[in-house]
């Protein structure tokens, strides 16, 4: 498959804090790629430092993040806006904060088409509400009237994506999309996204925490702690072998139905993410991890766990000692 995003070497620097570092990652046309871990992470981030939009006081710099061939490092801030919205878009974490409130859904809607496919008003109000359709929201015309306010978290989640979609482009990136919604309204999302990759062969990175929304939907996993990759693998050999500590303390906090036993305490991680000074070195994860030794005060390497399965960690047998 053709990829869409590869991004090589992405840090994002504050005056006191390096919160993305040395990110890489590939998006296939059609697949999905999870990128996973703790709130502060960087994951939010990352996204940003993709569309270049990262917020006031930061500092984005990578090796390359090239976009279906065009290396977007290479692009001024004119062109990268003639791509944002149009071959690449984004939806954003909270729908109710990314909306206007003080303009009606349509006039939001069919200011993406105007802008970008110089669309007449009569034909972007058509498009816009043709797109609210195939998301799932009926009576299309009416919500094209309305305001943020009147719509529920569903309803406005439901329109990200549709604003989203409305020039058909090849890179969807999806901020944690279904935060605060309930289970229902989460299942519906999440289906509809998967229908609407399908049919347009979107790729798709996908920001999450919420490793039931991963097992479900990923193609490839990227696990992040402290702004940097810790694991990256297929989603399958990542739930049947995960490698690094951090994943595993991860996958050890959720139950399992037929294997954790009522009142059975849970696994946990111990603390909270770190904020990573500039010129820190050493495991992020070591004050928090169990099997921490002095030598993680060192940078930890990049290692193969299996094909396609990389993990940074210093301890390289991990797994295989627990495995026996």
């Amino acid at each position: 498959m053709s990829t869409v995003l590869d991004v090589a070497g992405l840090h994002v620097r504050f005056p006191r804090l390096h919160a993305v570092r040395g990110i890489s990652l590939r998006v296939a046309a059609g697949q999905t790629h999870c990128l996973v871990g703790e709130s502060g992470s960087g994951k939010s981030l990352t996204a940003l430092g993709v569309m270049g939009l990262l917020p006031r006081g930061a500092r984005g710099e990578a090796e390359h993040i090239r976009f279906d061939g065009a290396d977007l490092s290479d692009l001024g801030e004119r062109q990268m806006a003639k791509l944002r919205g149009d071959r690449m878009a984004m939806i954003f974490q909270e729908p109710m904060t990314s909306l206007n409130p003080a303009y009606t859904v349509g006039s939001q809607m069919t200011e993406v088409l105007r802008r970008h496919r110089g669309l007449r008003r009569d034909a972007a109000v058509e498009r816009s509400a043709s797109m609210l359709t195939r998301v799932g929201i009926s009576a299309a015309s009416m919500r094209l009237g309305q305001f943020p306010h009147q719509l529920s978290g569903g309803l406005r989640q439901r329109v990200m994506i549709a604003m989203a979609l409305l020039c058909g482009p090849k890179l969807l990136i999806a901020d944690e999309p279904t935060t605060a919604l309930d289970v229902t309204v989460q299942a519906q999302i999440l289906r509809l996204l998967a229908e609407l990759q399908r049919d347009l062969g979107l790729a798709v990175l996908l920001i999450t925490h919420d490793l039931g929304v991963v097992a479900r939907v990923a193609h490839e996993v990227s696990v992040m702690y402290a702004g940097e990759i810790v694991e990256q693998a297929p989603v399958a050999e990542l739930f049947a072998r995960p490698t690094h500590p951090y994943t595993r303390g991860l996958l050890a906090s959720i139950p399992v139905p037929g294997k954790v036993r009522r009142g059975e305490r849970l696994g946990s991680i111990r603390g909270t993410v770190p904020h990573i000074p500039p010129g820190f070195v050493g495991c992020a994860f070591r004050e928090r991890c169990d099997h921490a030794v002095p030598s993680c005060a060192v940078a930890a390497p990049l290692r193969d766990a299996a094909a396609d399965h990389t993990y940074r960690c210093r301890l390289e047998t991990l797994w295989r000692q627990d495995a026996a």
